[in-house]
């Protein structure tokens, strides 16, 4: 099996919809090493480092009761674009949706940062809102050097997350089309779309909810781990088990150290521990660390190359 990074589906098939701006890059959860009691939720998007596309919905969800249903929800959607291709302008608007706000497709909630500007040259603007620090633009992905992707970064007191003592962390992207909202791209754990082979269960998975995902998807990572790695079923339900791989949204318990599958940080090794876990500790991927460049700050990516 050829690792890649399945989350740039433009290295690998097709970008969502055709449309390289609704592909959902990696989802990151960790504190902040500045402020303990901070937690930093960082979604990359995007792999061209562009505008985003107008209208969409771009979600960061958080479930905090174990239901496998949305409890927090940060949407940001963005303005059309204007300046120029070498000079592009956009803003965003970013919404706070709780309890059943939080489980509409809409961009619904109370705007918390409204009409502020996404960046896209070397110099981060932040924002602030009571608690809340955000940033969107352009950085250097956290694993690949020489790739840009569009960051889309929140910071808040971890309080604010519920956790009794963890909760789960996923982000999807949606476009609303002819009437029906149509569900592009999801993200939880890093390369879950890699699992798929088929277009078709790709778009499946990517338009499916995270409290169907054991039910639908089970079976068919059991049969993948067999075949990639030599598991036993009841090897490959441990396995999966641990990880807490399916439904696929990252588990985040605070009071412990935070490294994937606890949480995620931008330097985590995801392709080594990604290998290991398809062959069943036969093939390691490791030495790809962090590019240089990395802050100690929000938003902790570093400038785009």
């Amino acid at each position: 099996m050829k690792l890649v990074s399945t989350d740039f589906t433009g290295l690998r098939r097709g970008a969502p919809l055709g449309d390289p701006r609704l592909d959902l890059c990696d989802l990151y959860v960790f504190p902040s090493p500045k402020d303990p009691t901070r937690t930093a939720l960082i979604l990359t998007a995007n792999p061209h480092a562009g505008p985003m596309c107008p209208g969409a919905v771009y979600r960061i969800a958080i479930d905090n009761d174990g239901d496998l249903r949305n409890d927090i929800a940060f949407n940001f959607v963005f303005t059309e674009v204007t300046g120029s291709p070498a000079a592009p302008r956009q803003r965003v608007d970013v919404y706070l949706a709780l309890q059943a706000d939080a489980r509409v497709d809409a961009a619904a909630g109370s705007r918390i940062f409204g009409d502020v500007e996404v960046s896209f040259d070397e110099h981060p603007r932040m924002w602030q809102s009571g608690s809340y620090s955000l940033f969107t633009g352009a950085r250097a992905d956290a694993f690949f050097a020489d790739t840009n992707v569009l960051a889309m970064a929140v910071e808040l007191p971890t309080a604010y997350l519920g956790a009794a003592p963890d909760v789960r962390v996923w982000a999807r992207c949606s476009l609303l089309r002819d009437g029906r909202w149509v569900h592009a791209d999801r993200v939880g754990h890093p390369w879950v779309s890699g699992f798929f082979s088929t277009e078709d269960d790709l778009a499946e998975y990517s338009a499916g909810e995270p409290n169907r995902d054991r039910a639908r998807w089970m079976a068919h990572l059991i049969e993948l781990m067999a075949r990639t790695g030599g598991y036993s079923r009841e090897e490959a339900v441990a396995a999966i088990e641990a990880e807490g791989t399916l439904p696929d949204m990252l588990t985040y318990n605070p009071a412990k150290p935070v490294r994937y599958p606890n949480g995620r940080t931008l330097t985590d090794d995801v392709a080594d521990y990604r290998s290991k876990f398809l062959t069943h500790g036969q093939k390691g991927f490791a030495g790809h660390g962090a590019p240089a460049g990395m802050l100690s700050e929000f938003p902790y990516l570093g400038a785009p190359t």
